[in-house]
């Protein structure tokens, strides 16, 4: 079904191109020229929707799915009209292929409405034991139940319970979640099923994702796993930071008429300063200043005491609700990844005394400081603004330790899919200050 959309839409964009953008090149292709454009547009297709997730059937629900593949598609056609512009040495019209794009729209629709009724006759969810420990179950089986189409917790029990009993629960279901247990009983029951090939889905503690990012030596017949101290190459940290200045200039160039604009609505609004300044940590703890456009009342934390935005924050104006959805507030810290306080990836920047209230509770979290704070990140693409503390720590500690290039460009490249989720700005709860309160509200 991936290869079948993928076909599709290629062969939509090669009849716009056989028809019309052919005839506007200075010297036509024919058969064979029609087919390496032809190639040339699924390949580009193909790994802009294996990037995006627009063909993570039976993974993502159907609105996902829309969403992640017309992303894919708009990004590619863009991609497209370029490599067109190139060829022709002029800028034909766009209309042919912005209408090819509404057709691929209703064919991606079509498509997905056909292989998640076919997936789900297939495959239907997943008969799950979950097996727990700790508190705060309910905010696990609440996201899992977000998957309903791919999960079915049929029954749950403690870790704490006999393990005879466990592993009669285990036996009676196709899977089994791990959730929040301890590391011995984890390894018990990790084994019984491995032995006996049940599905397992564990939730990793920070260990695990440290040592997954570990380097393997074979010195001689014993295995070793080795976690450097420093997680990212001296000639990995050169790359970075050459990308970092010449993509900072070049996006200061094109996006200063949004800057200004910006600046100006801020400005009419009600007078106030345009910029807003905080100090925040990056790389060994070091403090430095963020700038963005400020999108809250002047004296929004006029009483000192830091807070992140909530649900239905009054702080924030009309002005400033607009610019945080289209993430235009940010773009003022392209010169702190310019002067190098930042990188274009890298955890999020936290202010000095919400990290200082974080590690009391969880002492790892300043582990995120290994690497400079980035304006993307993979806690930023893959979670969300009040996502947990301790998961937006795995989050960052998976990129920490998994660092290479090229998953700074995916990154990069899958930012343009979250600018357009609402649920990637979503604040914490209303009354509360930090994502942990949510926590220790339901204690």
């Amino acid at each position: 079904m991936a290869f079948l959309i993928v076909c599709l839409e290629t062969a939509v964009m090669t009849g716009v191109w056989v028809v019309y953008y052919n005839t506007e090149l200075p010297k036509a292709y024919f058969f064979w020229g029609h087919v390496f454009i032809a190639a040339v547009y699924m390949a580009l297709l193909f790994i802009a929707s294996a990037m995006y997730g627009g063909l993570k059937i039976g993974s993502y629900r159907m609105i996902e799915l829309m969403f992640s593949q017309s992303i894919a598609t708009i990004v590619t056609n863009v991609a497209f009209y370029a490599i067109i512009c190139l060829l022709a040495y002029h800028f034909p019209t766009p209309v042919p292929l912005i209408l090819a794009t509404v057709v691929q729209g209703i064919l991606i629709g079509v498509w997905i409405l056909a292989a998640t009724y076919i997936f789900r006759k297939l495959f239907p969810p997943l008969d799950v034991l979950l097996i727990y420990d700790g508190e705060h179950k309910e905010l696990f089986v609440e996201k899992v139940k977000t998957r309903r189409h791919q999960f079915s917790i049929n029954e749950s029990i403690r870790a704490t319970e006999s393990f005879a009993d466990i592993c009669a629960a285990v036996d009676a279901h196709a899977a089994v979640m791990i959730w929040d247990v301890s590391t011995e009983m984890r390894n018990r029951i990790f084994k019984y099923c491995y032995e006996r090939s049940v599905e397992i889905y564990a939730m990793p503690k920070i260990m695990d994702i440290i040592l997954r990012g570990s380097q393997p030596l074979h010195f001689f017949d014993t295995p070793l796993l080795l976690t450097k101290s420093e997680p990212i190459e001296a000639e990995q940290l050169f790359i970075k930071r050459t990308f970092d200045i010449l993509f900072s200039l070049i996006m200061i160039i094109l996006t200063s008429p949004l800057m200004l604009l910006t600046a100006i609505a801020v400005k009419c609004y009600d007078g106030g300063p345009v910029f807003y300044k905080q100090i925040r940590c990056t790389k060994d703890d070091k403090q430095f200043r963020i700038v963005k456009f400020r999108s809250m009342i002047e004296g929004a934390e006029k009483d000192g005491m830091a807070r992140l935005a909530t649900s239905h924050d009054a702080r924030i104006t009309p002005v400033g609700a607009v610019i945080r959805k289209i993430r235009f507030d940010e773009l003022p810290q392209l010169f702190n990844v310019l002067v190098g306080s930042m990188s274009f990836v890298g955890p999020r920047p936290e202010r000095p005394d919400i990290i200082e209230k974080y590690a009391k509770d969880m002492p790892e979290f300043r582990y995120r400081t290994k690497v400079k704070a980035g304006l993307t990140g993979y806690a930023q693409v893959y979670g969300k603004y009040n996502t947990r503390p301790h998961d937006k720590l795995k989050l960052d500690l998976y990129y920490i330790e998994n660092f290479s290039v090229w998953l700074d460009l995916a990154l990069i490249i899958q930012t343009v899919k979250i600018i357009f989720k609402p649920e990637s700005t979503e604040g914490v709860a209303d009354g509360n200050i930090t994502p942990i309160e949510r926590e220790k509200g339901n204690e």
